[in-house]
């Protein structure tokens, strides 16, 4: 922006308070915030809109819009894009709250609690400290209608070709039937041309083979297709629906679990470290011959002194090499389930708060909202996985 560009601004905004007072505090706020938010994205990238320089950053890649509750009324905002970030370093302006659906969920969390009885005094002032006022039942219903159509409008929208899934489930505490229970959040990570997104989440009163079936099945019928791998941790459940849903695509076990197991069945310390370090050998083989190679010469080893644990790295180890059939480039970060295990992370991060969730809608509300976010960024940052030629 230039400074003339930015002294109009400021001229139009004079004026409207000069003629409208403080009936056009919000029109003038939206006016200061959207020209600010040009000039940090500018500051961001190191140069101005068209500009020509040899200290940019990236480039803009135009405006989302966004609607933002102020105490002074809506705010209709146009938040910028950026793209070519050569670092990939994502950008937000630093004048809006990050993650406001996430945080409407969560306020909501807290606000179900006390509507339903199950809250305290302490958690009463909490609510009306986060929410800024007083909920009443009406309020919780009228903003949770209204989240809930926004959220249930974001899991259920079409699928395409994903060449890549990763799946993976956690627990949170729920009240339930009377008692307090642990359920089920499901979550499928979704890779298509090096981009990841969360394709869906499901909250489900265990990790059973009916819960997983049932969450593979959306996915199929809301147009998942085009699998070449599925990576996930070892459970009889998710194992029994992917042979059931998605036969034909091949099962990478997530090498980290596969690793962790092997040195806990290490039956002398010395053995663990050394175990680990010969199966990070196998694991980062050039190809499969290779990795199956190593594997036998570590079964071999390990026969007489460990027989336990060398029966255990001959049956599990090659459920870990379907990974060498994709891509070179692509199989680091395709051979674990490292990803989502920094994904639930953050889902801990917000669930905590609310420690304990008054039923299943609520917990899948606060998860969703929380996904929805991360999916964003995601989808709107640097590439997961390199182009195959890299």
């Amino acid at each position: 922006m230039t400074r003339t560009e930015h002294r109009n601004v400021v001229a139009e905004v004079l004026e409207l308070l000069i003629e409208r007072g403080f009936e056009g505090m919000a029109q003038a706020i939206q006016i200061l915030l959207n020209e600010g938010m040009k000039l940090e994205r500018e500051e961001f990238l190191g140069a101005c809109l068209h500009e020509r320089t040899a200290e940019r950053r990236g480039h803009a890649n135009g405006y989302k819009p966004k609607k933002l509750r102020s105490r002074l009324g809506e705010l209709g905002l146009e938040i910028p894009q950026v793209r070519d970030v050569l670092d990939g370093e994502s950008f937000y302006p630093s004048a809006l709250e990050r993650g406001e659906r996430s945080e409407r969920a969560l306020k909501l969390a807290l606000a179900e609690m006390y509507v339903q009885g199950v809250s305290t005094r302490k958690v009463k002032a909490i609510t009306e400290e986060l929410c800024g006022f007083e909920i009443s039942s009406t309020q919780v219903s009228r903003i949770s209608k209204g989240l809930d159509e926004e959220l249930e409008k974001w899991r259920s929208r079409p699928l395409g070709e994903n060449q890549y899934l990763m799946l993976d489930a956690r627990y949170e505490k729920v009240r339930h039937g009377g008692q307090v229970i642990s359920v089920a959040v499901l979550v499928a990570i979704g890779i298509a041309e090096g981009m990841r997104s969360i394709l869906g989440v499901s909250v489900s009163l265990s990790e059973a083979e009916v819960h997983w079936r049932e969450f593979l099945y959306s996915l199929r019928e809301r147009g998942l297709c085009g699998l070449k791998l599925v990576t996930t941790d070892d459970h009889p459940g998710l194992k029994a629906a992917m042979n059931a849903v998605f036969p034909a695509v091949p099962w990478q076990r997530c090498q980290v679990h596969l690793q962790r197991n092997a040195a806990h069945h290490a039956p002398r310390l010395e053995i663990r470290k050394a175990i680990a370090r010969e199966l990070r050998a196998v694991f980062n083989a050039t190809n499969r011959p290779e990795a199956q190679r190593l594997l036998e010469q570590l079964v071999k080893k390990y026969a007489k002194t460990a027989p336990d644990l060398a029966s255990r790295l001959e049956e599990n180890i090659p459920e870990s090499f379907s990974v060498f059939a994709v891509p070179v480039p692509h199989q680091r970060r395709l051979r674990s389930t490292n990803v989502l295990e920094r994904l639930n992370k953050e889902i801990l991060r917000r669930t905590r708060v609310a420690t304990l969730f008054p039923n299943t809608a609520a917990l899948l509300r606060l998860v969703s909202a929380v996904l929805v976010e991360i999916s964003e960024e995601w989808e709107t940052g640097r590439r997961y996985l390199p182009k195959e030629e890299d």
